[in-house]
């Protein structure tokens, strides 16, 4: 192997930007995120300090924002870029998603490590446990801050939304309370949506690492023949090696 085949292909400018850019977004996440949950759930705050909840929230989707332009004219795909970020697009429209973020700085902070990663099936329910911990919590604060003031609403406590969106994120629908505003019910279609995706991924995945256990089970030992085989090269006493004739 040569030395120009072994040097690694240069970094793209989109890609340095994103690697720069990891640590200060996944800040303004969070800082978004609490902003926002201060502004719902302290009532009782004086009118400046719900006004500065609301400027820094602005504040962390401005960052997004100019996130989101920069990468796209990095990239110099035009529309293309859409299409190959649709989960950055949806997030930039929607900024109580923006904490998802943190799952992808995760893995990147790993893999800038060289830490050894865990098997597919165990990231997948992973980044699915903890993608479930952010959208509930997020969810959980929307339908409260659509539903509470309503007049005839069933989530009055942020207790009840937390309670409903477990609920409806494990898709079991109890309905001993539910949406009744238009947003509300908004904030349901989405996490309803959420909820399949994630629990689809989860079982999908613990199913075919329970598949992957029992046939690697049946390689290493074979009732009918009465012998264990570890692998190709080994093989019952007595028995010829398939190249021999």
């Amino acid at each position: 192997m040569t030395k120009d085949s072994a040097r690694p292909a240069p970094e793209g400018a989109e890609s340095r930007w994103e690697r720069r850019t990891e640590a200060p977004l996944a800040a303004a996440s969070l800082l978004f995120l609490a902003a926002y949950a201060v502004r719902v759930l302290a009532q009782g705050l004086p009118p400046a300090w719900r006004t500065a909840c609301l400027a820094l929230a602005l504040a962390a989707w401005a960052v997004f924002a100019v996130d989101y332009a920069v990468r796209w004219r990095l990239s110099g795909q035009r529309l293309g870029f859409v299409r190959n970020h649709l989960l950055d697009t949806v997030v930039l429209v929607l900024p109580l998603l923006r904490p998802l973020r943190i799952v992808r700085v995760y893995d990147a902070v790993r893999r800038r490590h060289a830490r050894p990663r865990l098997a597919l099936y165990a990231r997948v329910m992973f980044y699915a446990g903890l993608s479930v911990l952010l959208l509930g919590f997020a969810g959980a604060l929307a339908v409260y801050h659509q539903e509470h003031a309503a007049a005839d609403a069933t989530i009055r406590t942020f207790g009840d939304a937390v309670w409903w969106t477990c609920a409806t994120l494990a898709t079991v629908g109890y309905g001993d309370v539910a949406p009744v505003t238009p947003r509300g019910r908004l904030v349901a279609v989405g996490l309803m949506g959420c909820g399949l995706a994630l629990l689809g991924a989860v079982t999908g995945s613990f199913s075919s690492w329970l598949l992957q256990v029992f046939t690697r089970e049946d390689d290493v030992y074979t009732p009918d023949a009465g012998v264990v085989t570890r692998g190709d090269d080994e093989r019952p006493p007595g028995s010829a090696s398939p190249g021999a004739s």
